[in-house]
């Protein structure tokens, strides 16, 4: 993909304030809750969100799993104005361990243990912002989307998504361009969901690879040899966008 100017970063980062200011004021809701995980989406969102509503009307919410670092998590929060005072943290050890246990997941089951993990996460989000009478903000991208590499009902849930129509290499165009903390741009790329995974690791590819791809077939709709692993992915994960299937009149 091309990279971004700082005037068409600009014009994105309005965009997307305009819309999450517009979303609010329509649905006549003042507060969001967002999960922040110390990954670049998170960081993004969390920013353009303050952008949008301020700090005082945010809650961000940190999920880590028993011992997982937090410190990039804060770091971003900090650097968006807020003080402990006004984010939660919140370990999932506990309600995942206990799932895990009843549900006979095995140790080696990383998937099934992720996909709980990311349910928990959106659990304790959806309740926190039913008792604050909040929206719950996304972190998804528009590499994920169409790469199927999100959990259905855990983390690709959310009440408004100011980043969903931005490529990977688009976040982080426009993470660079608002000058977000080194060790947020440096990071590789993970769901967090084990110790020492990354999206690229499990792909077999890059997000740049990725993205050039995913914007050929994608956006100028052309056709790309159906062997190309990134093609292979999206075909693999593209039953995520059609279900849940459903009869019609």
């Amino acid at each position: 993909m091309n990279d971004m100017t700082n005037t068409i970063a600009q014009k994105h980062i309005d965009r997307i304030v305009l819309f999450i200011r517009n979303t609010f004021a329509q649905q006549q809701i003042h507060y969001a809750v967002i999960g922040v995980s110390g990954g670049i989406d998170s960081a993004l969102a969390l920013t353009l969100l303050t952008r949008a509503l301020g700090v005082e009307h945010i809650t961000p919410v940190l999920l880590p799993y028993a011992k997982q670092n937090m410190d990039d998590a804060k770091t971003m929060c900090v650097w968006n104005s807020f003080t402990p005072m006004q984010w939660k943290i919140m370990n999932i050890k506990k309600p995942v361990d206990t799932l895990c246990r009843d549900v006979r997941v095995s140790s080696s089951e990383t998937i099934r243990k992720g996909n709980i993990m990311a349910r928990v996460r959106m659990i304790i989000l959806f309740d926190l912002a039913k008792s604050l009478n909040a929206l719950v903000c996304g972190t998804e991208n528009k590499s994920e989307h169409y790469l199927g590499y999100f959990t259905r009902f855990g983390d690709a849930a959310s009440d408004i998504e100011p980043i969903a129509h931005l490529y990977k290499t688009q976040v982080r165009q426009i993470a660079q361009y608002l000058g977000l903390p080194h060790q947020i741009l440096a990071k590789h790329p993970s769901a967090g969901l084990w110790n020492g995974q990354t999206d690229e690791q499990e792909f077999g590819f890059t997000y740049e690879e990725a993205d050039t791809i995913l914007e050929e077939v994608v956006d100028q709709k052309k056709t790309v040899p159906g062997e190309h692993p990134v093609v292979q992915r999206m075909k693999n994960q593209e039953f995520k966008l059609k279900v849940p299937y459903t009869l019609h009149k």
